[in-house]
């Protein structure tokens, strides 16, 4: 195949390796629901809505009743700090990273709110030791490391006994991940990722433990005002029942709304797990069919099925930056180069938005982008 030899087909939906991702099949604008548009979010309809999208969320994602899901600013990095600010101090914590995001909440930690945590690191590709880790103190961590395409097996490191609070920013596990809800205390993600919704938004699910530390507790420092969740020491309850913070995006809760019933119309949380998985394996079989290419995540117990990060052979951030734009130039791929902190190499986006004949088709390009820059 030489360099004008482009692949015969291209993908039906061009792939993206971060937020925002692949709209679901079939999304256009004129089909989001209308109503609610340029209406206020405090005004009847504004609230209904908010609250409906909270009830598909419990529903797709079988987020028990003990749990509350609020929908707050700043996409799933608001989310998580506004989760650290209310409440990291009261007792020691430990932070686990291994990818860039979960070494942004690091920073947080040591430099921001300076509370000393105990840090547990690992390189891209790998995870630190989870039997060590020490649940006497509050955890955070990424359930799904998005730059580097490492989660965790499962919730059975987690202690069930935990005396701290167990703090995951899930933001590229949920809806492709199982997670265990008993174990967790704080989950945070945002719309733009597996859903394949708009961003700016953040989802903040606490559970009773969670609940019970906002209740009890006060941190040393200042809180902004789009970080705070009591009022004379009680949890306000409207934030989890679509009264939010600050002023959203109607436009984008009608693109959420949307994103879940088809994730309902596909069989729902075992539906689109099934899709993310199928993904996954179209593309470890193309990675298996070429010698040059190879998973950042060597062991496949802890390697991703959302954001699958790869390693191309000798190449650098130069080589990959050309082989992206490549493909970009051609409409076959989109933004697949890794992440500018990761190892060089690439990205693809196997969440369930994304349909596995795309995936297959990928195939092709790769071997065209690579074959191109070698000659």
């Amino acid at each position: 195949m030489t360099e004008h030899q482009v692949p015969a087909r291209k993908p039906v939906r061009p792939y993206f390796s971060s937020g925002p991702c692949a709209k679901p099949p079939g999304w256009s604008p004129d089909k989001l629901g209308t109503d609610s548009l340029g209406r206020s979010h405090r005004s009847k309809i504004g609230k209904a809505r908010l609250g409906y999208c909270i009830d598909l969320l419990r529903e797709v994602l079988q987020v028990p009743e003990t749990h509350r899901i609020g929908i707050v600013p700043g996409s799933d990095t608001g989310a998580v700090e506004m989760a650290m600010w209310t409440m990291l101090g009261a007792r020691p914590v430990t932070t686990l990273a291994w990818e860039s995001f979960g070494a942004g909440w690091v920073t947080d930690a040591v430099k921001q709110l300076k509370i000393d945590p105990t840090v547990m690191e690992a390189p891209y590709g790998e995870l630190p030791d989870l039997g060590a880790v020490d649940w006497s103190n509050d955890v955070i961590f990424t359930w799904n490391g998005t730059t580097s395409g490492v989660r965790v097996p499962d919730g059975e490191w987690i202690a069930a006994d935990r005396e701290g609070l167990c703090i995951a920013d899930a933001t590229s596990a949920v809806f492709a991940q199982d997670i265990a809800w008993d174990k967790v205390d704080v989950l945070t993600f945002s719309w733009q990722k597996v859903l394949g919704g708009e961003g700016a938004h953040g989802v903040l699910i606490l559970g009773p433990r969670a609940v019970e530390r906002l209740e009890s507790y006060t941190p040393a420092w200042p809180l902004p005002k789009v970080f705070r969740l009591t009022k004379g020491g009680q949890l306000i309850e409207g934030i989890f029942k679509g009264e939010t913070i600050n002023t959203p995006s109607m436009l984008a809760v009608e693109d959420a709304i949307f994103a879940l019933e088809w994730a309902k119309s596909v069989g729902g949380l075992e539906g689109m797990k099934a899709r993310a998985n199928a993904n996954a394996a179209a593309l470890d079989a193309i990675v298996g069919e070429r010698e040059w290419l190879g998973h950042l995540a060597a062991d496949p117990a802890t390697r991703s099925n959302t954001s699958v990060c790869l390693t191309v052979e000798g190449a650098d951030a130069d080589f990959i930056k050309k082989f992206a734009g490549l493909l970009e130039a051609e409409d076959a791929a989109y933004d697949i180069a890794g992440y500018r902190d990761a190892p060089a190499g690439l990205r693809i986006w196997c969440g369930a938005t994304v349909d596995t004949a795309d995936i297959e088709a990928l195939g092709p390009w790769l071997d065209w982008a690579w074959e191109s820059l070698k000659a």
